[in-house]
């Protein structure tokens, strides 16, 4: 996301360097009176794909066994990594925060349910030259799919699950898979679900089956009528459930005709989401890879496609929102080195603060596990550097992002969101969590924050260095809290600064505020402790690091 798209109501003014070192000062003045935009309360999603072990790209093969079908659900590292954030409020542990996972992916429109139902063989994913992807129709097992159901519920996981969308067609000369959806056996895989008990939050129909699809594809005209049948479907199985489930479509790169027409068939009361897939960065063993993710105005790209999808919902279906279905970057399983390291999250958290800007309920990260962009190494189920931001962001909740007015010094210095955060929910303190990314190898940044909407700000004096020592040099910088803070008696924002080991972006292990994070001796996820900083210390922000500053009382009226 270029420094042209941002969450709150802020101006940013720059001060020059005055040191031979890249030193710049900056004033960011937050306007919390406007929402600019709002995001599902699990807004953070991550996926799980159906790719077997023998799925390789460019000569490697970085899915082991990480398959629905196969993920070893008895890890505990998985578990650790899945269930539900915890917070300790008046000496009482409350739940708070859920992670959503997308059970989906390219072979998805192959799959069968193993229900009685069921006349053919239930086998796994084998290699087959003419099949779809180069593999055979796979099927899950009813017993596979109630070990799922049941890590689910242990771990507080919300599901999005996908359903076959090819059932039942033949393939045409073109390419075009034709006639009407067989619902037979996703009918009685969704009864059997429902006779269980088992919670599924939404149902997906199809993967990347729209446009000119991705290996397959399904004329619109004919893809929204096989939805209004699955809908009447979900109606009659959910009818005595307490709750029904959403209805999520397409789950494919976005095509404006395509999707205008989806909307115009289906109509108002059948479709809640549109889910859309985005890799923009190119293959994943595109030698440019890490330019990409380090170019400003590369990652801004998108946001064209992000308004696009807006403007036809606005137009034709507004009924409906905006998800993203599944974004991993880079495609083919991503880069190594690349997408598991500490560089993949320039471009992660950019994309995230910039699909909550145009409206994007829920944003899906391809993958929790599996291939190279996986959330947690495919073998061992240790973190990558991606998993740790994800969990900063999952803390401290999404849904508001407040207005933001600013000036830039530097397109390398990004405030990719500024949300409102719920620090303690329980006992009604309500703040703001601002995301800065420094994208520049050399220059740092010290930034000065400041609420719009109050009169008695206080301003600092110019930032003054001298010597060459940054810490002997910083005079009078201070960073505004809100009058709110001030008389609450909160003196102190915390800092959560995100940097790569030994300063190498390729590093595949996160140093939080100068610490290493490791597994623990025990085998726990380490946990993710701030730094506690006076409000009116400088806020400094380092070369190629991210930061979320978190400021629990500042006073933002639209957050209430």
């Amino acid at each position: 996301m270029g420094s042209q798209h941002l969450v709150l109501c802020f101006l940013l003014a720059c001060f020059p360097s005055i040191l031979a070192q890249e030193i710049a000062g900056a004033n960011l003045g937050v306007n919390g009176g406007h929402v600019l935009a709002e995001t599902d309360e699990n807004y953070v999603c991550a996926t799980i794909d159906w790719w077997p072990h023998n799925k390789c790209n460019y000569d490697e093969c970085p899915w082991g066994y990480s398959s629905i079908m196969n993920l070893n659900l008895s890890h505990p590292l998985l578990a650790k990594a899945v269930q539900v954030t915890w917070f300790l409020i008046a000496d009482d542990l409350i739940a708070f925060t859920h992670l959503r996972v997308r059970l989906g992916g390219s072979l998805e429109d192959q799959v069968v349910y193993d229900v009685p139902s069921l006349k053919i063989p239930c086998h796994p994913f084998w290699k087959q030259h003419d099949g779809l992807f180069g593999f055979s129709r796979g099927c899950l097992h009813i017993g596979r799919w109630d070990a799922l159901n049941d890590f689910f519920s242990k771990t507080g996981a919300v599901i999005t699950f996908g359903i076959n969308a090819l059932y039942g067609r033949k393939k045409s000369k073109n390419g075009v898979w034709v006639g009407p959806w067989d619902s037979s056996n996703a009918y009685d895989f969704i009864k059997y679900t429902v006779s269980k008990g088992y919670h599924i939050d939404s149902w997906e129909f199809g993967n990347e089956l729209s446009g000119s699809g991705v290996g397959a594809s399904v004329e619109a005209t004919q893809y929204g009528k096989d939805l209004i049948k699955l809908n009447g479907i979900i109606n009659d199985l959910y009818k005595k459930s307490p709750s029904k489930p959403l209805l999520l479509a397409p789950g494919g790169f976005f095509s404006e005709k395509w999707f205008t027409e989806l909307l115009k068939v289906t109509g108002p009361g059948v479709l809640n989401g549109l889910t859309q897939h985005i890799y923009n960065l190119g293959a994943g063993n595109d030698p440019n890879l890490k330019k990409k993710i380090m170019d400003p105005h590369y990652l801004s790209k998108i946001s064209e496609t992000f308004s696009a999808l807006n403007k036809i919902i606005h137009e034709h279906g507004p009924w409906a929102h905006a998800w993203v279905g599944e974004a991993g970057g880079a495609y083919n399983s991503g880069g190594h080195l690349v997408s598991d390291a500490f560089i993949d999250s320039f471009w992660y958290l950019d994309q995230l603060g910039l699909a909550a800007t145009y409206n994007t309920k829920v944003y899906c990260r391809q993958t929790l596990i599996g291939g190279n962009y996986g959330l947690l190494d495919k073998t061992t189920f240790v973190p990558n550097p991606d998993y740790y931001r994800q969990e900063i962001l999952h803390t401290y909740s999404f849904l508001k992002l407040i207005m933001a007015l600013y000036i830039i010094c530097s397109s390398m210095l990004n405030v990719a969101f500024i949300q409102c955060t719920f620090v303690e929910p329980f006992n009604g303190k309500e703040g703001i969590t601002l995301l800065l990314i420094n994208l520049s190898k050399k220059t740092s940044f010290i930034v000065k924050l400041q609420n719009t909407m109050n009169k008695d700000l206080h301003i600092s004096d110019d930032i003054i260095f001298k010597e060459a020592s940054f810490t002997r040099g910083l005079k009078r910088t201070v960073s505004w809290v809100g009058s709110k803070a001030s008389s609450n008696g909160q003196l102190h924002r915390e800092e959560y600064h995100l940097s790569p080991k030994e300063g190498r972006l390729q590093s595949q292990t996160m140093v939080l505020n100068g610490k290493p994070l490791q597994i623990s001796e025990h085998g726990d996820i380490p946990s993710l402790e701030p730094a506690l900083v006076h409000v009116y210390s400088p806020l400094y922000i380092s070369p190629s690091s991210i930061s979320f500053i978190v400021f629990p009382n500042f006073d933002a009226p639209a957050c209430k």
